[in-house]
């Protein structure tokens, strides 16, 4: 087995973001509740693309580069590629316009490994897949987003641990702190040694450590914690390790403003977290916090409807203040157990 600390001194090191604004929301009603909601920039790109218009996919993207706005065009690139892979129409007459568009190309490489990643021959596709993120990095040297993409496709293709590593030098050479490459490194550390959690949250509590206050990396604990107790494997990871990881993440939660879509995707895993300790209290501010920002992960990996299920879930901690009763989670573990229920999150690969 290689020596995880050897991969660790380079997995840390400064990069702040750029957060949208944020309004001022009471608790909405259930018919308020959206799931994996866009923000005010993202929305009317998706709309556009929606009517076979691409222009403004491309201006945002474009405008993240110039910006160095990194995680925003991580995740800006997510979400567009989702939506290509339902509706491709507009994506097509983007690339037919302007084959060597780096935000194109960096869409196109996402979208191939998303198309990829749920197949049983991963490996073989994936294989084909490099000569496209390799042209998403060099449209701009700076960003960090293709690198994320060559470290999730190192997993996926079951790359070595010295190729991971040339990568992941790579990746924070660009940008130290980006979260996306040190969630897809935390991924590559549980995917290589399958149930060695405590070796995840070294790296993720380095990490952690040298990363500024605001950064989205001092959530990565949490993403650690949320691995251990969605994995069903492995030695129990001592219960003060997971409240400390919680406590971080709850910390970060409280630099964003509430009813906030940048954040909540932060704090929809730190509400599962917080339910899996049993720490009810914590899980109602964050709910509080998370106002009607409902996503997909993690609350697909319980239920095949996760807006329902988060609304159940929000709707029996308000019940569970005034009675001692169930929250419809685990109490507090042991140990690890699963959660997957047999079906991949195709979104979280």
């Amino acid at each position: 087995m290689v020596d995880t600390m050897a991969l660790l001194p380079t997995f840390i090191r400064p990069t702040r973001m750029k957060r949208t604004p944020s309004r001022p929301a009471g608790p909405p009603v259930d018919d308020e509740v959206l799931l994996d909601a866009p923000d005010h920039r993202l929305g009317p790109a998706l709309v556009a693309a929606g009517s076979g218009e691409y222009r403004a996919a491309a201006e945002l993207l474009a405008a993240t580069r110039a910006a160095a706005e990194w995680e925003n065009r991580d995740r800006y690139t997510r979400r567009l590629a989702g939506f290509a892979r339902s509706r491709s129409e507009w994506f097509e007459a983007w690339r037919r316009a302007a084959p060597d568009d780096p935000d194109g190309l960096l869409v196109a490489a996402q979208l191939a490994v998303d198309r990829a990643w749920p197949s049983p021959a991963r490996s073989e596709l994936l294989r084909e897949v490099n000569p496209l993120i390799t042209a998403a990095a060099r449209g701009d040297a700076r960003d960090p987003v293709p690198w994320r993409l060559a470290l999730d496709h190192a997993r996926g293709s079951l790359a070595g641990h010295r190729y991971f590593e040339e990568l992941w030098e790579a990746a924070v050479r660009r940008a130290p702190h980006h979260y996306g490459c040190h969630v897809a490194a935390l991924r590559y550390l549980a995917a290589s040694w399958h149930g060695s959690h405590r070796e995840c949250f070294d790296f993720a509590d380095l990490a952690a450590q040298d990363a500024p206050a605001d950064s989205l990396v001092q959530a990565l604990p949490a993403r650690a914690a949320l691995g251990y107790l969605t994995d069903g494997c492995g030695p129990e990871v001592p219960r003060e390790r997971l409240d400390a990881a919680a406590d971080r993440a709850i910390a970060l939660s409280g630099r964003f403003p509430a009813a906030d879509p940048w954040p909540a995707e932060i704090r929809n895993k730190l509400t599962y977290v917080l339910l899996r300790l049993g720490r009810r209290e914590d899980a109602r501010a964050q709910l509080r916090l998370i106002g009607p920002y409902a996503t997909s992960f993690p609350w697909d990996r319980v239920s095949e409807d996760p807006l329902g299920h988060f609304l159940r879930l929000r709707e029996e901690l308000r019940t569970a203040a005034v009675r001692t009763g169930r929250t419809g989670l685990a109490p507090a573990p042991q140990g690890p157990r699963s959660d997957h229920r047999g079906h991949v999150v195709a979104g979280d690969h």
